[in-house]
């Protein structure tokens, strides 16, 4: 895939995109929550919030009654089944850091026909879309923007999306919630690993992800494709609840992934954020950094505990250069079954993306010392030195 021009280096080390801008009525994430657990949240943050922000809020309060009267139908009329429903196949979590090519990886395992995977309103409404979705998208897609500003991917409602959000509208903390208050600097920095949360909280958050594979099972039959970052540092928790949980791991040149991640980061803001645009941004650079750190701590203590043949570790110039055959050994490492039977809609896909453009940045050598020097240990485990 080609590259675009490059973002030119400014005082900060390289280049940062202008505002982007959704339109006033274009959900947020935070639009797939409850009243109780969005007000927790911007309570927790003094309520400093602008006027867009506020007009947000209540919005946000509109659809979230809706969730509120969905859940209810779903729990009394689906309960038990939701209860008990279980995949029938173990799931595939896609793992990886911000920007080292887990969407495009999760967007050519998705091509199977035997695959599922969450759709960005299943996401959105994970109390009760069994019940709603088909009735709701077709009044709703326009809504969303057809890309993503961040790196100009398709967007829509029935899109692939990170199963982290939905986990988000289930009420559950996340590292993403910095985006919704940009202004007062990283939240929930615990919930990246989990390892500091209590053990009702852990135990909490693996029944949230259980019970939603286990709705995408029973609305689609077929192996769960899972695709988060932030999973990276979860295996031991997520091995607690999918014992026979399958994973592949993306590893990307760091060089690429820092400016690119901080990029992704300041665009969340811009458009999830409840306060003015463009507040205070300055711990962004800093929270790639560590988060990066803390993640493979807890990836490289955690790997053991996954069986063998049970995961790959790609990376992604090996993915780019030879996609067919990356995957065709990522379908035989796995036992995913005939990549033959999937080869059509990869290749399909791959056609319809050759002339995708990738972001480049131009990284002045101060900042490229301070990379190697932080993520040294990075660079050294994936073979980027």
């Amino acid at each position: 895939m080609p590259d675009a021009t490059p973002n030119k280096p400014n005082k900060h080390g390289y280049g940062v995109d202008p505002v982007h801008h959704y339109g006033w009525i274009t959900p947020r994430f935070w639009h797939g929550m409850t009243p109780g657990d969005f007000w927790r949240m911007v309570f927790a943050n003094r309520c400093k919030v602008s006027v867009r922000g506020a007009l947000t809020c209540s919005t946000i309060t509109g659809v979230g009654l809706f969730h509120l009267g969905a859940k209810l139908v779903t729990d009394l009329t689906m309960g038990r089944k939701l209860r008990l429903a279980r995949p029938s196949q173990p799931p595939l979590f896609v793992l990886g850091h911000w920007r080292s090519g887990t969407t495009m990886l999760h967007e050519l395992l998705i091509r199977d026909p035997r695959h599922v995977f969450p759709t960005t309103f299943e996401c959105f409404a994970p109390h009760h879309f069994l019940l709603t979705e088909t009735a709701i998208t077709p009044f709703i897609s326009w809504l969303l923007p057809k890309k993503r500003p961040m790196d100009n991917v398709a967007a829509g409602f029935d899109r692939p999306q990170e199963d982290e959000f939905a986990l988000c509208s289930l009420g559950l903390p996340t590292p993403y919630r910095s985006w919704a208050f940009p202004d007062h600097g990283p939240v929930c920095g615990d919930w990246l690993t989990l390892d500091n949360v209590s053990d009702a909280d852990r135990k909490r958050w693996g029944e949230a992800l259980r019970r939603f594979v286990g709705a995408l099972s029973l609305k689609r039959p077929g192996r769960v494709i899972l695709k988060s970052p932030p999973h990276t540092a979860r295996i031991k928790t997520i091995l607690e609840h999918f014992p026979d949980a399958r994973f592949v791991h993306i590893s990307r040149d760091p060089l690429k992934l820092f400016p690119s991640t901080v990029r992704l980061w300041k665009s969340l803001c811009d458009v999830q954020t409840l306060q003015p645009q463009r507040a205070h941004y300055d711990w962004i650079e800093e929270e790639v950094f560590g988060n990066l750190t803390r993640m493979y701590e807890a990836y490289d203590r955690d790997r053991p505990l996954i069986p063998e043949g049970r995961v790959v570790e790609m990376r992604y110039e090996d993915l780019v250069a030879d996609p067919l055959s990356t995957l065709r050994d990522l379908y035989a490492n796995l036992d995913l079954g005939a990549f033959a039977d999937a080869e059509p809609g990869v290749a399909a896909y791959l056609a319809e993306e050759k002339d995708y453009k990738t972001n480049r940045f131009e990284l002045p050598e101060e900042v490229r010392e301070r990379i190697n020097d932080r993520w040294s240990g990075y660079a050294k485990r994936w073979g980027y030195v």
